[in-house]
């Protein structure tokens, strides 16, 4: 009997998994456009939100510099100062709900410069270049962004302060108003100023905070004393935040002597100050009596001040174990170009430390070295050096 063999079936090609690889990689070809196009939109629609953002921006120009134009153009004024005038400009461009323009420099003053200024140009001729030589970026001391997280802040070397400019003034009267002597107030309130794209302040010769203050009114102050200290440039909130690491469980006290404890002669020849318990209040065996009641011994007592004298401090460690900036060198050389850069650094350590001794009261709630008040009514007194206790 014959066996008819069956017959081969060839095998079939691997069409289906021919198709199911070509429809994956059109499904994958497919929402990588459909991403890219919504990625596209998405940067597109941001643009315009912004450009429409900005041409719905109305802004607060004060000046090129701090306190200038106006009498301080020439005489620099040290870090605190000029840091009461931006505060209080940036409160009245958070009043009248208007974007600030900042100066893209900050003078330094020599005085509270010993370090100086790196890079410090001695060809400088024109006033240009000494002010440049003589300053530092805005934004090498502060954090332009976070800053704006408050209150929103453009510098006046940016872009788009430029297109300002340029806007006001082809808009004329309509434009741009130049104001002196307007309260803040008047400024929101009149509808003269309300749907001005800039308000120029620079019209003043006083300082800022002379300018626009209501310091008597303390429902007017909208930015603590502490607001720009903790808003310092991100590299230096670094460098604070390691060194506070290293420091553990620390006190700090800043100690204001220097320009402070100055002294001129009256006709009589007889020498007087404006802080007549300073000098005197603000000497270690002094210190050690003030703190002892807030400062257990034993404690590390970090001190920040501007007194040159080597080893001024040293008596107190008798009691304390002390530490200055000048012990983290290795984290501070690489990065301070100036001394203001320095004492944002040791004002962002004093402000960690558990209990914190200023020279002069802020606050009524703050511990002081002296009594004395920070701002006198400008009466030259004897110094007095007698205690007025027993410690």
């Amino acid at each position: 009997m014959a066996f008819h063999r069956g017959a081969k079936t060839k095998p079939k090609p691997a069409r289906s998994s021919i198709l199911l690889l070509v429809a994956a990689v059109t499904a994958i070809a497919i929402l990588f456009l459909f991403s890219s196009m919504l990625s596209t939109d998405n940067v597109r629609r941001r643009q315009q939100q912004q450009q429409k953002q900005e041409s719905e921006e109305k802004y607060l120009y004060w000046g090129t510099r701090i306190d200038c134009p106006g009498k301080h153009c020439v005489s620099c004024e040290g870090l605190g100062h000029q840091e009461s005038s931006l505060r209080c400009a940036l409160e009245e461009a958070m009043f009248l709900q208007r974007t600030f323009v900042m100066p893209s420099r900050m003078c330094i003053n020599p005085i509270h410069n010993k370090k100086g200024i790196l890079h410090h140009s001695t060809n400088a001729t024109t006033s240009e270049e000494r002010w440049a030589a003589s300053s530092c970026a805005m934004d090498s001391l502060y954090d332009i962004e976070l800053i704006s997280g408050i209150v929103r802040v453009i510098l006046d070397d940016s872009k788009e302060w430029y297109t300002v400019l340029s806007t006001s003034m082809k808009l004329g009267a309509r434009g741009v108003a130049h104001v002196e002597g307007v309260n803040r107030v008047d400024l929101k309130e009149n509808n003269r100023y309300l749907d001005l794209l800039l308000i120029n302040r620079t019209a003043s010769p006083l300082s800022w905070f002379m300018e626009c203050k209501d310091r008597n009114n303390r429902s007017a102050i909208m930015l603590p004393y502490s607001f720009l200290p903790s808003m310092a440039a991100g590299k230096l909130r670094d460098a604070a935040e390691k060194i506070k690491a290293q420091l553990g469980d620390y006190d700090a006290i800043h100690v204001r002597r220097g320009d402070k404890i100055k002294t001129r002669k009256d006709r009589f020849g007889v020498a007087r100050t404006l802080h007549p318990h300073l000098d005197r209040d603000t000497r270690p065996e002094f210190i050690v009596c003030r703190i002892a009641k807030w400062v257990p011994p034993g404690r590390i007592l970090f001190i920040a001040s501007n007194e040159r004298t080597p080893g001024f401090f040293s008596p107190l460690s008798v009691r304390y174990r002390l530490a200055y900036s000048s012990n983290y060198s290795h984290i501070l050389d690489p990065l301070i170009e100036n001394n203001y850069q320095l004492f944002m650094i040791e004002r962002l350590i004093m402000m960690g430390a558990k209990t914190f001794i200023r020279t002069f009261k802020e606050d009524e709630t703050d511990y002081s070295l002296t009594d004395d008040p920070k701002k006198n009514t400008k009466v030259w007194q004897i110094p007095v050096y007698n205690a007025d206790e027993i410690c």
